[in-house]
């Protein structure tokens, strides 16, 4: 995609903008930080999120819909999702406030942000090889559940341009296994707006869809294999939906909180 003039100003009024927010958020809530529950301070991520979604919308002309909210069971799930961008770890909390994320141990060590990660109920996940972070994923992860918190997990493991070929990880079938509650496939076209490893931001409309639910008590090879057919199908289409021309379109208002 060639991106203008405009598209490259507008990028960097975000980027600016969106720093500058986020360290006004972070210093802001310091003070109540020790006095707020897990729950509180999911809340206050609830709405420095919905602050930078509406910074893209004014700024950049990006709007983002969350489709299939209907199809969301009630409790704990396990949110499967597609990682195309930095965009997609900025929606979940949106959606619900009860999600956690399993995140690298490192991002523990970041000065403030870690107070907020871990405040949160967050799991940090001990990289020291595969077989000890899959144990340190799953024990986090059966915790957070037990206290009443969704996981969000993105299957692949890293961030993949659109149209990359799928490499489900096995962390999620070990999660499914462990935790008996549903999991929700994730499809999205989030990569066409806000391409990782990019400075630029483009106009238009990203779609974030929660597809149908898979129960728990699948055997593993079933799991993997439905859990992929099902996002990978639906990634075909959200991808496809989007023009160049589409893409490059200032587009109006993002749907209200009615779609959140």
């Amino acid at each position: 995609m060639q991106d203008g003039p405009i598209v490259w100003l507008r990028s960097a009024a975000f980027n600016v903008l969106f720093f500058a927010y986020t360290t006004v958020a972070a210093i802001a809530g310091l003070p109540a930080l020790p006095f707020l529950s897990p729950h509180g301070v999911r809340l206050y991520a609830r709405l420095w999120m919905r602050g930078v979604l509406g910074l893209l919308r004014r700024i950049v002309g990006l709007e983002v819909e969350i489709r299939g909210l209907e199809r969301l069971p009630e409790g704990p799930v396990i949110f499967a999702a597609k990682h195309q961008s930095a965009l997609d770890t900025l929606l979940f909390h949106t959606i619900r406030t009860d999600v956690v994320y399993g995140l690298k141990r490192e991002l523990g060590r970041i000065p403030v942000f870690a107070l907020y990660l871990g405040r949160s109920g967050n799991i940090f996940v001990d990289r020291g090889g595969a077989a000890t972070a899959l144990k340190s994923l799953v024990r986090g992860a059966r915790t957070a559940v037990e206290r009443g918190c969704s996981i969000v997990i993105f299957p692949e493991g890293t961030r993949k341009p659109p149209g990359a070929p799928p490499d489900y990880k096995s962390g999620v079938a070990a999660l499914y296994a462990a935790l008996g509650v549903p999991v929700v496939p994730v499809a999205l076209n989030t990569g066409l707006f806000w391409p990782r490893r990019s400075f630029v931001k483009r106009p238009g409309r990203a779609v974030v869809e929660l597809l149908e639910p898979i129960p728990p008590g699948l055997d593993r090879q079933r799991f993997m294999t439905l859990l992929e057919e099902r996002i990978e199908a639906r990634q075909r289409v959200l991808e496809a939906g989007v023009s160049a021309r589409a893409a490059h379109a200032v587009i109006g208002a993002v749907p209200g909180d009615e779609a959140r």
